[in-house]
Protein backbone atom coordinates (compact mmCIF):
# COMPACT_ATOMS: atom_id res chain seq x y z
CA UNK A 1 0.00 0.00 0.00
CA UNK A 2 1.32 3.44 -0.82
CA UNK A 3 2.26 5.90 1.89
CA UNK A 4 1.45 9.20 0.17
CA UNK A 5 3.82 11.83 1.46
CA UNK A 6 2.77 15.30 2.54
CA UNK A 7 5.03 16.69 -0.16
CA UNK A 8 2.99 14.83 -2.78
CA UNK A 9 -0.28 15.94 -1.25
CA UNK A 10 0.90 19.52 -1.13
CA UNK A 11 1.24 19.34 -4.90
CA UNK A 12 -2.50 18.71 -5.14
CA UNK A 13 -3.61 22.21 -6.04
CA UNK A 14 -0.80 22.63 -8.56
CA UNK A 15 -1.44 19.17 -10.00
CA UNK A 16 -5.12 19.87 -10.45
CA UNK A 17 -4.29 23.05 -12.31
CA UNK A 18 -2.00 21.11 -14.63
CA UNK A 19 -3.81 17.78 -14.86
CA UNK A 20 -7.40 18.47 -14.01
CA UNK A 21 -8.55 20.12 -17.22
CA UNK A 22 -6.91 17.45 -19.35
CA UNK A 23 -8.43 14.70 -17.29
CA UNK A 24 -11.99 15.88 -17.41
CA UNK A 25 -11.83 16.79 -21.10
CA UNK A 26 -10.25 13.56 -22.29
CA UNK A 27 -11.90 11.51 -25.02
CA UNK A 28 -15.35 10.33 -23.92
CA UNK A 29 -15.99 6.66 -23.23
CA UNK A 30 -19.45 5.17 -23.58
CA UNK A 31 -21.25 4.26 -20.39
CA UNK A 32 -21.39 0.66 -21.51
CA UNK A 33 -17.62 0.46 -21.89
CA UNK A 34 -17.02 2.52 -18.76
CA UNK A 35 -18.64 -0.07 -16.50
CA UNK A 36 -17.41 -3.11 -18.39
CA UNK A 37 -15.39 -5.54 -16.25
CA UNK A 38 -11.64 -5.42 -16.90
CA UNK A 39 -10.61 -7.93 -14.25
CA UNK A 40 -12.09 -10.53 -11.94
CA UNK A 41 -10.55 -11.23 -8.53
CA UNK A 42 -12.07 -14.40 -7.10
CA UNK A 43 -15.77 -13.41 -7.16
CA UNK A 44 -15.22 -9.64 -7.31
CA UNK A 45 -15.16 -7.55 -10.50
CA UNK A 46 -13.05 -4.48 -11.32
CA UNK A 47 -14.58 -2.08 -13.86
CA UNK A 48 -13.03 0.28 -16.41
CA UNK A 49 -14.55 3.19 -14.49
CA UNK A 50 -12.67 2.21 -11.33
CA UNK A 51 -9.40 1.92 -13.26
CA UNK A 52 -9.81 5.39 -14.76
CA UNK A 53 -10.72 6.84 -11.38
CA UNK A 54 -7.75 5.25 -9.60
CA UNK A 55 -5.34 6.37 -12.32
CA UNK A 56 -6.59 9.96 -12.08
CA UNK A 57 -6.32 9.84 -8.30
CA UNK A 58 -2.72 8.63 -8.41
CA UNK A 59 -1.80 11.18 -11.08
CA UNK A 60 -3.14 14.06 -9.00
CA UNK A 61 -1.24 12.80 -5.94
CA UNK A 62 1.91 12.31 -8.05
CA UNK A 63 2.07 8.78 -6.61
CA UNK A 64 3.88 5.74 -8.07
CA UNK A 65 1.99 3.48 -10.44
CA UNK A 66 -0.06 6.22 -12.12
CA UNK A 67 -0.49 4.21 -15.32
CA UNK A 68 -3.46 2.18 -16.49
CA UNK A 69 -1.71 -1.09 -15.66
CA UNK A 70 -0.53 0.30 -12.32
CA UNK A 71 -4.04 1.44 -11.44
CA UNK A 72 -5.51 -1.94 -12.37
CA UNK A 73 -2.88 -3.77 -10.33
CA UNK A 74 -3.58 -1.57 -7.30
CA UNK A 75 -7.31 -2.27 -7.56
CA UNK A 76 -6.70 -6.01 -7.84
CA UNK A 77 -4.54 -5.85 -4.71
CA UNK A 78 -7.22 -3.76 -3.02
CA UNK A 79 -9.82 -6.46 -3.69
CA UNK A 80 -7.52 -9.07 -2.13
CA UNK A 81 -6.91 -6.91 0.94
CA UNK A 82 -10.63 -6.21 1.33
CA UNK A 83 -11.40 -9.94 1.26
CA UNK A 84 -8.76 -10.65 3.90
CA UNK A 85 -10.07 -7.84 6.12
CA UNK A 86 -13.65 -9.11 5.80
CA UNK A 87 -12.63 -12.70 6.53
CA UNK A 88 -10.83 -11.52 9.66
CA UNK A 89 -14.05 -9.87 10.87
CA UNK A 90 -12.50 -6.40 11.07
CA UNK A 91 -15.12 -3.64 10.93
CA UNK A 92 -14.35 0.06 10.77
CA UNK A 93 -16.56 2.53 12.62
CA UNK A 94 -18.06 5.55 10.82
CA UNK A 95 -16.13 7.85 13.16
CA UNK A 96 -12.89 5.98 12.52
CA UNK A 97 -13.38 6.33 8.76
CA UNK A 98 -14.20 10.04 9.09
CA UNK A 99 -11.09 10.62 11.21
CA UNK A 100 -8.89 8.79 8.69
CA UNK A 101 -10.28 10.79 5.77
CA UNK A 102 -9.67 13.99 7.71
CA UNK A 103 -6.11 12.96 8.61
CA UNK A 104 -5.32 12.13 4.98
CA UNK A 105 -6.67 15.46 3.74
CA UNK A 106 -4.86 17.37 6.49
CA UNK A 107 -1.50 16.34 4.99
CA UNK A 108 -2.35 18.75 2.18
CA UNK A 109 -3.50 21.35 4.75
CA UNK A 110 -7.11 20.86 3.66
CA UNK A 111 -10.31 19.71 5.34
CA UNK A 112 -12.01 16.55 4.10
CA UNK A 113 -14.62 18.66 2.29
CA UNK A 114 -11.98 20.89 0.67
CA UNK A 115 -9.90 17.89 -0.36
CA UNK A 116 -12.93 16.12 -1.86
CA UNK A 117 -13.91 19.26 -3.77
CA UNK A 118 -10.37 19.64 -5.10
CA UNK A 119 -10.40 16.03 -6.32
CA UNK A 120 -13.79 16.63 -7.92
CA UNK A 121 -12.26 19.35 -10.10
CA UNK A 122 -10.22 16.56 -11.70
CA UNK A 123 -13.23 14.34 -12.17
CA UNK A 124 -12.42 12.10 -9.19
CA UNK A 125 -15.43 10.89 -7.22
CA UNK A 126 -15.62 11.04 -3.41
CA UNK A 127 -16.06 7.24 -3.41
CA UNK A 128 -12.65 6.79 -5.05
CA UNK A 129 -10.98 8.76 -2.26
CA UNK A 130 -13.00 7.01 0.44
CA UNK A 131 -12.35 3.50 -0.91
CA UNK A 132 -8.61 4.18 -1.10
CA UNK A 133 -8.42 5.33 2.52
CA UNK A 134 -10.82 2.72 3.94
CA UNK A 135 -8.87 -0.11 2.33
CA UNK A 136 -5.63 1.30 3.69
CA UNK A 137 -6.78 1.53 7.30
CA UNK A 138 -8.57 -1.83 7.19
CA UNK A 139 -5.42 -3.51 5.90
CA UNK A 140 -3.33 -1.73 8.54
CA UNK A 141 -5.60 -3.00 11.30
CA UNK A 142 -5.45 -6.55 9.93
CA UNK A 143 -1.64 -6.54 9.74
CA UNK A 144 -1.34 -5.15 13.27
CA UNK A 145 -3.81 -7.68 14.67
CA UNK A 146 -2.07 -10.60 12.99
CA UNK A 147 1.59 -9.68 13.36
CA UNK A 148 2.13 -7.00 16.03
CA UNK A 149 2.82 -9.58 18.74
CA UNK A 150 5.60 -11.08 16.61
CA UNK A 151 7.52 -7.81 16.30
CA UNK A 152 10.05 -7.50 19.10
CA UNK A 153 12.68 -4.79 18.60
CA UNK A 154 15.89 -5.36 20.58
CA UNK A 155 18.28 -2.75 21.96
CA UNK A 156 20.97 -4.12 19.64
CA UNK A 157 18.76 -3.46 16.61
CA UNK A 158 18.09 0.09 17.80
CA UNK A 159 21.80 0.67 18.40
CA UNK A 160 22.66 -0.66 14.98
CA UNK A 161 20.08 1.61 13.33
CA UNK A 162 21.46 4.61 15.21
CA UNK A 163 25.03 3.67 14.38
CA UNK A 164 25.86 3.52 18.11
CA UNK A 165 27.00 -0.11 18.34
CA UNK A 166 30.73 0.62 17.95
CA UNK A 167 30.38 0.79 14.20
CA UNK A 168 29.15 -2.77 13.83
CA UNK A 169 27.06 -4.18 11.01
CA UNK A 170 25.84 -7.52 9.71
CA UNK A 171 26.83 -9.12 6.41
CA UNK A 172 25.28 -12.24 4.95
CA UNK A 173 26.31 -14.79 2.34
CA UNK A 174 23.17 -15.95 0.53
CA UNK A 175 22.26 -18.18 -2.40
CA UNK A 176 19.11 -17.58 -4.44
CA UNK A 177 16.71 -19.40 -6.70
CA UNK A 178 13.93 -17.64 -8.60
CA UNK A 179 11.77 -19.98 -10.70
CA UNK A 180 9.38 -18.54 -13.30
CA UNK A 181 5.80 -19.61 -12.53
CA UNK A 182 3.35 -18.62 -15.26
CA UNK A 183 -0.24 -19.53 -14.34
CA UNK A 184 -0.29 -22.74 -16.36
CA UNK A 185 2.81 -24.01 -14.55
CA UNK A 186 2.12 -22.64 -11.07
CA UNK A 187 1.15 -25.97 -9.46
CA UNK A 188 4.24 -27.75 -10.80
CA UNK A 189 6.56 -24.90 -9.78
CA UNK A 190 5.07 -24.67 -6.29
CA UNK A 191 5.62 -28.41 -5.76
CA UNK A 192 9.20 -28.09 -6.98
CA UNK A 193 9.80 -25.11 -4.69
CA UNK A 194 8.56 -27.07 -1.68
CA UNK A 195 11.02 -29.81 -2.58
CA UNK A 196 13.90 -27.33 -2.90
CA UNK A 197 13.05 -25.77 0.48
CA UNK A 198 13.97 -29.11 2.08
CA UNK A 199 17.54 -28.94 0.75
CA UNK A 200 20.02 -30.25 3.31
CA UNK A 201 23.25 -28.79 1.95
CA UNK A 202 24.71 -25.90 -0.03
CA UNK A 203 25.66 -28.32 -2.80
CA UNK A 204 22.10 -29.61 -3.15
CA UNK A 205 20.65 -26.08 -3.25
CA UNK A 206 23.33 -25.02 -5.76
CA UNK A 207 22.41 -27.91 -8.04
CA UNK A 208 18.76 -26.87 -7.99
CA UNK A 209 19.77 -23.27 -8.78
CA UNK A 210 21.83 -24.35 -11.79
CA UNK A 211 18.90 -26.35 -13.15
CA UNK A 212 15.88 -24.17 -12.44
CA UNK A 213 16.76 -20.57 -11.50
CA UNK A 214 16.09 -17.73 -13.95
CA UNK A 215 18.59 -15.33 -12.37
CA UNK A 216 22.03 -14.36 -13.62
CA UNK A 217 23.50 -16.19 -10.60
CA UNK A 218 22.40 -19.62 -11.89
CA UNK A 219 25.80 -20.02 -13.55
CA UNK A 220 27.33 -19.77 -10.07
CA UNK A 221 24.86 -22.20 -8.55
CA UNK A 222 22.78 -19.31 -7.19
CA UNK A 223 25.69 -17.98 -5.12
CA UNK A 224 25.62 -14.27 -4.32
CA UNK A 225 28.64 -12.42 -2.89
CA UNK A 226 28.82 -11.09 0.66
CA UNK A 227 26.34 -8.22 1.09
CA UNK A 228 25.12 -6.01 3.89
CA UNK A 229 21.92 -7.24 5.47
CA UNK A 230 20.50 -3.73 5.01
CA UNK A 231 20.87 -4.07 1.23
CA UNK A 232 18.21 -6.80 1.22
CA UNK A 233 14.49 -5.93 1.00
CA UNK A 234 13.05 -5.09 4.45
CA UNK A 235 10.58 -8.00 4.18
CA UNK A 236 13.42 -10.45 3.48
CA UNK A 237 15.81 -9.34 6.24
CA UNK A 238 13.97 -10.99 9.19
CA UNK A 239 13.56 -14.20 7.18
CA UNK A 240 17.30 -14.39 6.51
CA UNK A 241 18.14 -13.61 10.14
CA UNK A 242 15.87 -16.45 11.28
CA UNK A 243 17.94 -19.02 9.36
CA UNK A 244 20.96 -20.98 10.54
CA UNK A 245 23.72 -21.45 7.94
CA UNK A 246 22.58 -24.10 5.47
CA UNK A 247 18.86 -23.56 6.05
CA UNK A 248 16.47 -22.45 3.30
CA UNK A 249 13.49 -20.10 3.45
CA UNK A 250 10.00 -21.33 2.72
CA UNK A 251 9.00 -20.66 -0.91
CA UNK A 252 8.20 -16.96 -1.34
CA UNK A 253 5.55 -16.22 -3.99
CA UNK A 254 6.40 -13.18 -6.12
CA UNK A 255 4.72 -12.01 -9.35
CA UNK A 256 5.00 -14.75 -12.00
CA UNK A 257 7.65 -16.61 -9.98
CA UNK A 258 8.65 -18.29 -6.72
CA UNK A 259 11.82 -17.34 -4.80
CA UNK A 260 13.92 -19.28 -2.28
CA UNK A 261 17.03 -18.25 -0.35
CA UNK A 262 19.67 -20.23 1.50
CA UNK A 263 21.88 -18.69 4.16
CA UNK A 264 25.48 -19.84 3.65
CA UNK A 265 27.16 -17.68 6.28
CA UNK A 266 26.67 -14.59 8.45
CA UNK A 267 29.12 -12.28 10.19
CA UNK A 268 29.23 -9.10 12.23
CA UNK A 269 31.66 -6.48 11.01
CA UNK A 270 33.32 -3.42 12.52
CA UNK A 271 31.87 -1.17 9.83
CA UNK A 272 28.35 0.18 10.13
CA UNK A 273 26.31 -0.89 7.11
CA UNK A 274 24.52 1.99 5.38
CA UNK A 275 20.75 2.21 5.46
CA UNK A 276 18.68 3.92 2.81
CA UNK A 277 15.64 6.16 2.96
CA UNK A 278 14.89 5.98 -0.77
CA UNK A 279 15.85 3.99 -3.86
CA UNK A 280 15.46 5.27 -7.41
CA UNK A 281 15.06 2.78 -10.23
CA UNK A 282 13.74 2.56 -13.79
CA UNK A 283 11.85 -0.20 -15.59
CA UNK A 284 11.60 -0.59 -19.36
CA UNK A 285 8.92 -3.09 -20.45
CA UNK A 286 9.62 -5.40 -23.40
CA UNK A 287 6.82 -7.51 -24.98
CA UNK A 288 7.46 -11.23 -25.29
CA UNK A 289 8.40 -12.25 -21.74
CA UNK A 290 11.46 -14.48 -21.57
CA UNK A 291 11.43 -15.42 -25.27
CA UNK A 292 14.69 -15.39 -27.19
CA UNK A 293 13.62 -12.29 -29.12
CA UNK A 294 12.74 -10.32 -25.97
CA UNK A 295 15.94 -11.35 -24.17
CA UNK A 296 17.98 -10.43 -27.26
CA UNK A 297 16.33 -7.00 -27.34
CA UNK A 298 17.10 -6.55 -23.64
CA UNK A 299 20.75 -7.51 -24.23
CA UNK A 300 20.98 -5.00 -27.08
CA UNK A 301 19.52 -2.23 -24.91
CA UNK A 302 21.83 -3.12 -22.04
CA UNK A 303 24.82 -2.57 -24.32
CA UNK A 304 23.61 0.93 -25.19
CA UNK A 305 22.88 2.35 -21.74
CA UNK A 306 25.08 3.39 -18.84
CA UNK A 307 22.59 5.22 -16.64
CA UNK A 308 18.86 5.57 -16.17
CA UNK A 309 18.67 8.78 -18.20
CA UNK A 310 19.74 6.80 -21.28
CA UNK A 311 16.46 4.86 -21.15
CA UNK A 312 14.54 7.98 -22.20
CA UNK A 313 16.31 7.78 -25.55
CA UNK A 314 15.40 4.10 -25.86
CA UNK A 315 11.73 4.84 -25.11
CA UNK A 316 11.47 7.91 -27.36
CA UNK A 317 8.43 7.79 -29.64
CA UNK A 318 6.85 4.89 -27.73
CA UNK A 319 3.83 4.95 -25.37
CA UNK A 320 4.63 6.45 -21.96
CA UNK A 321 3.76 3.16 -20.26
CA UNK A 322 6.86 1.38 -21.61
CA UNK A 323 9.14 3.26 -19.18
CA UNK A 324 8.66 3.90 -15.48
CA UNK A 325 11.12 5.70 -13.24
CA UNK A 326 10.27 5.96 -9.56
CA UNK A 327 11.81 6.81 -6.20
CA UNK A 328 10.44 4.82 -3.27
CA UNK A 329 11.24 3.95 0.31
CA UNK A 330 12.73 0.43 0.48
CA UNK A 331 9.64 -0.95 2.24
CA UNK A 332 7.34 0.36 -0.53
CA UNK A 333 9.13 -1.39 -3.40
CA UNK A 334 7.48 -4.61 -4.65
CA UNK A 335 9.30 -7.56 -3.13
CA UNK A 336 10.50 -9.13 -6.36
CA UNK A 337 11.82 -5.78 -7.61
CA UNK A 338 13.50 -5.10 -4.26
CA UNK A 339 15.25 -8.49 -4.39
CA UNK A 340 16.75 -7.68 -7.78
CA UNK A 341 17.69 -4.11 -6.83
CA UNK A 342 19.55 -5.39 -3.77
CA UNK A 343 22.05 -7.04 -6.15
CA UNK A 344 22.61 -3.99 -8.35
CA UNK A 345 24.88 -0.96 -8.22
CA UNK A 346 23.81 2.28 -9.95
CA UNK A 347 23.82 1.77 -13.71
CA UNK A 348 23.51 -2.02 -13.50
CA UNK A 349 20.61 -3.95 -15.05
CA UNK A 350 18.52 -7.06 -14.29
CA UNK A 351 16.28 -8.92 -16.74
CA UNK A 352 15.07 -11.64 -14.34
CA UNK A 353 11.51 -10.41 -13.78
CA UNK A 354 8.36 -10.39 -15.87
CA UNK A 355 4.86 -8.94 -15.68
CA UNK A 356 1.48 -9.63 -17.35
CA UNK A 357 1.55 -13.33 -16.48
CA UNK A 358 5.03 -13.68 -17.91
CA UNK A 359 4.22 -11.99 -21.23
CA UNK A 360 6.25 -8.82 -20.59
CA UNK A 361 9.96 -8.74 -19.74
CA UNK A 362 11.17 -6.13 -17.24
CA UNK A 363 14.51 -4.46 -17.92
CA UNK A 364 15.20 -3.16 -14.43
CA UNK A 365 17.94 -0.56 -13.82
CA UNK A 366 19.24 0.82 -10.54
CA UNK A 367 19.47 4.62 -10.66
CA UNK A 368 20.68 5.39 -7.13
CA UNK A 369 20.19 5.10 -3.38
CA UNK A 370 19.63 7.88 -0.83
CA UNK A 371 21.32 7.24 2.52
CA UNK A 372 19.18 7.58 5.62
CA UNK A 373 20.22 10.15 8.20
CA UNK A 374 19.67 8.63 11.65
CA UNK A 375 21.92 10.86 13.71
CA UNK A 376 19.11 13.11 14.95
CA UNK A 377 16.58 10.32 15.53
CA UNK A 378 15.56 9.35 19.06
CA UNK A 379 15.49 5.75 20.26
CA UNK A 380 11.69 5.89 20.34
CA UNK A 381 11.56 7.13 16.74
CA UNK A 382 13.95 4.42 15.62
CA UNK A 383 11.96 1.76 17.50
CA UNK A 384 8.75 2.86 15.82
CA UNK A 385 10.44 2.95 12.42
CA UNK A 386 11.88 -0.55 12.87
CA UNK A 387 8.52 -1.86 14.05
CA UNK A 388 6.77 -0.34 11.05
CA UNK A 389 9.42 -1.72 8.71
CA UNK A 390 8.94 -5.20 10.17
CA UNK A 391 5.15 -4.95 9.90
CA UNK A 392 5.48 -3.76 6.30
CA UNK A 393 7.55 -6.83 5.56
CA UNK A 394 4.86 -9.10 7.02
CA UNK A 395 2.19 -7.20 5.07
CA UNK A 396 4.05 -7.69 1.80
CA UNK A 397 4.45 -11.41 2.50
CA UNK A 398 0.73 -11.73 3.26
CA UNK A 399 -0.26 -9.87 0.10
CA UNK A 400 2.03 -12.04 -2.02
CA UNK A 401 0.37 -15.12 -0.53
CA UNK A 402 -3.10 -13.72 -1.24
CA UNK A 403 -2.06 -13.10 -4.85
CA UNK A 404 -0.72 -16.64 -5.17
CA UNK A 405 -3.93 -18.18 -3.77
CA UNK A 406 -6.39 -15.99 -5.71
CA UNK A 407 -8.11 -16.52 -9.04
CA UNK A 408 -7.21 -13.37 -10.95
CA UNK A 409 -8.34 -12.88 -14.55
CA UNK A 410 -7.50 -9.72 -16.48
CA UNK A 411 -9.83 -9.13 -19.44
Amino acid sequence: MWEISKMNLNRLTRSIAVLGLGLVTSAPVSAQNLFAPVAKVNESVVTEFEVQQRRRFLEVLNAPGATRDGALTSLIDERLRNEAVAEAGIELTPQGIADSLSEFASRADLSTEEFTQALGQSGISPETFRDFVVNSIGWRELVRARYASRVQITDAEIDRALGESNGSGVRVLVSEIIIPAPPQQAARVNALAEQISQSKSAAEFSNYASRYSATASRGRGGHLPWQNLTDLPPSLQPLILSLAPGEVTDPLPIPNAVALFQLRDIEETNVTAPTYSAIEYATYYIPGGRTEAALAQAASIRGRIDRCDDLYGIAKGQPAEVLERVTQAPAEIPQDVAIELSKLDPGEVSTTLTRANGQTLMLLMMCGRTAAANASASREEVTNALRQERLTGYAEQLLEQLRADARIVRK
